[in-house]
């Protein structure tokens, strides 16, 4: 076999945790790429044979890496990963090229060969090759040094990696989720703020479940959440920083009606309020304090979400009947219907993208999780359940997290996610009951 050029060598990305050098990156004409734009994707299959090492005693966690990429993107919808059992080669050194015809008869795309070295005690060195078998080159060659409680981490960034060089979009799977973590019945909840990787793994409460707490949100621009809590009986907004544990509280507001929702930038807030009987949406500035009022009407107007760029603001407005969603500029001027099918609109939340808002309809009993171009077109529901609600986005504005309630006097909550196809519908694994789900942005 013929030997690959040896890696080359250029920073990629530093981190507290892990650090990642890009090794070596082939591009040509032919490279296997995947249009995710479209509605109807047949998965790409994708071969991930178990992680070398010479050392026995990383050989399970080898094995583990790869089960996580694997995971990562199967559950992405985009791609089958290919069972090892069926593999006709044995990589014994990712350092060469592979056999394609190998793998070219099992169906393979691409390939994904990898090892993991002890670089210290408590460091690994964590080495990836993705190949398009096909064209028969190598698309990129990465190594990251990670601690050794951080394999996972390593495991996501290289599921990003691997996701960015097939479809050309950046990645979600190296990003956690902040939820609320339910215990008990119906008439007896306790809730508690809890966070977990994407995945469901590595679950950790975040306050103790004394207090009632509701419909976190993570800042676009940090490791914060800015969270409602009825400790002291008046709705009281806080900023949790996740890194330091340092809690922050905003202030009190007893006619709030909806959590706060960031701007892009991360320095304001958008609050929902009760003031004379009527609701209407304000913008706090985090670093002054200040609150702006930005609409002004009879109706009830909730729910606000800025724009991927902070100029415009999507809301939920009755002011023409049924709750409906609106557009207006960040400064509350040119309020916009974009909403005029059946049903009721609510919880509309910009996507990170800037090309869709996802947003609950209801419509004859039933609730579902939808989308909506900022223009009023390609209205589409995703989802169609007896009570499905909350809808926040994934890094890159392909994948939603959303709540379900079965239905029943026993029923429960759970945290699902849809892509925009509406074909890969998921369970997402929690501990016990869960809901109000919030994705973060990518690790730092």
């Amino acid at each position: 076999m013929k030997k690959y050029n040896i890696f080359k060598n250029s920073i990629y990305h530093l981190s507290i945790y892990l650090f990642l050098v890009l090794l070596s990156s082939v591009s040509a004409a032919a490279q296997l790429t995947i249009d995710i734009t479209k509605g109807n994707i047949d998965p790409t299959p994708v071969a991930v044979p178990d992680f070398l090492s010479e050392n026995p005693e990383l050989s399970q966690l080898g094995e583990d890496m790869a089960s996580v990429i694997r995971n990562n993107l199967k559950r992405s919808g985009l791609f089958v990963s290919l069972n090892p059992e069926g593999f006709l080669e044995t990589q014994v050194n990712i350092d060469y090229q592979p056999n394609f015809s190998s793998w070219r008869v099992i169906n393979a795309q691409a390939l994904v060969s990898g090892r993991i070295v002890s670089e210290s005690s408590n460091k690994l060195r964590v080495e990836f090759r993705l190949w398009d078998i096909f064209a028969g080159k190598q698309l990129i060659g990465m190594r990251f040094i990670t601690k050794n409680d951080q394999w996972r981490r390593a495991a996501h960034k290289a599921s990003d990696e691997i996701y960015k060089a097939l479809t050309g979009e950046i990645g979600y799977f190296d990003s956690r989720i902040v939820f609320i973590d339910e215990k008990g019945s119906k008439l007896n909840r306790k809730k508690s703020l809890a966070i977990m990787d994407q995945d469901g793994y590595g679950v950790k409460l975040l306050t103790n479940g004394s207090q009632l707490i509701l419909t976190p949100r993570f800042s676009p621009s940090a490791q914060k959440i800015v969270y409602l809590s009825y400790e002291n009986i008046t709705p009281s907004v806080y900023l949790l920083d996740i890194e330091t544990g340092k809690r922050t509280k905003l202030g009190s507001y007893p006619g709030m009606t909806f959590a706060p929702r960031f701007s892009s930038d991360g320095n304001k807030l958008l609050l929902s309020m009760i003031k004379g009987g009527n609701s209407d949406i304000y913008s706090l500035d985090l670093n002054s304090g200040l609150s702006t009022r930005l609409t002004n009407d009879s109706s009830i107007d909730v729910s606000g979400s800025y724009s991927h760029d902070g100029k415009q603001i999507v809301f939920n407005s009755d002011r023409g009947g049924n709750p409906h969603l609106y557009i207006m500029n960040s400064d509350g001027t040119n309020k916009k219907r974009i909403s005029f099918g059946e049903g009721r609109y609510s919880s509309p939340v910009w996507s990170p993208r800037g090309d869709k808002i996802a947003f609950v309809k209801s419509l004859n009993g039933k609730f579902s999780i939808s989308v909506i171009n900022p223009d009023g077109s390609d209205e589409r529901a995703l989802t169609e359940s007896f009570m499905d609600e909350g809808p926040a986005w994934s890094p890159n504005g392909r994948v939603i997290v959303f709540s379900r309630e079965t239905r029943g006097r026993y029923g429960s909550n759970s945290i699902w996610s849809v892509d925009l196809t509406g074909r890969n519908l998921k369970k997402v694994n929690t501990p016990g009951k869960a809901s109000d789900p919030a994705w973060s942005p990518l690790l730092p």
